[in-house]
């Protein structure tokens, strides 16, 4: 199974549109259009009965301390962990491509609704939803995708996974608020293929500055 993009290519750097947030000269960032990219795929398996799609950030630190704090650089050996940007799932069979903007168009505080997609897709919450929780302007359940927003000060340059799972089974039975860890235990016994696309970002200045 090949999944491919027309926003971006596979390794390559992730356009500011398809970020939650591109670089501000005087407020280090700001919002962006937070458009979800363009996806495709082929060659699944004869017997495929859905796809789901999970996107994730492997790179935020565990210690969110320092994160955005001037005069300081969060070295790349700080502990890492995993944060999910997209989990969309019970697409069906006959669906072989996402277009850009589809899922989402531009920046909403508190969150997108969910989880029901159009079509007849669901979307699951993703991790902004525990990050803004202590934000009276943003908190909410974020359902469906938003993009990129790392550390302006981290020295790491972040990776976002997109990972399509071929399943056997039409609708993932989903148990309680459909974060990432619970549609990861849905998929887990029913997935036959899978394939990932890989893009980077950052709003770190001195990393910018290098490319």
């Amino acid at each position: 199974m090949y999944l491919s993009s027309d926003s971006f290519h596979d390794g390559g750097t992730i356009p500011g549109e398809f970020a939650f947030a591109v670089p501000d000269p005087s407020a280090r960032m700001t919002f962006s259009a937070n458009r979800n990219p363009h996806l495709s795929w082929s060659g699944a398996p004869r017997n495929t009965q859905s796809f789901a799609l999970i996107c994730y950030d492997p790179d935020v630190p565990l210690d969110h301390t320092d994160i955005d704090r001037d005069g300081h650089e969060l070295p790349t050996t700080l502990p890492r962990t995993e944060f999910f940007h997209w989990l969309l799932y019970d697409i069906p069979k006959t669906v072989s491509e996402i277009r850009a903007g589809q899922h989402s168009d531009g920046v909403v505080p508190h969150g997108k609704p969910g989880p029901g997609a159009p079509d007849g897709l669901r979307h699951g919450l993703n991790d902004y939803t525990s990050f803004t929780a202590e934000d009276a302007g943003m908190k909410g359940d974020y359902y469906g995708y938003d993009g990129p927003c790392p550390p302006w000060n981290d020295a790491r340059l972040h990776h976002y996974v997109f990972i399509l799972y071929a399943l056997d089974i039409a609708k993932l039975d989903i148990l309680g608020r459909p974060t990432g860890a619970v549609v990861r235990r849905a998929i887990d016994g029913h997935m036959l293929a899978q394939a990932r696309f890989t893009g980077t970002y950052t709003l770190n200045p001195r990393l910018l500055n290098q490319h």
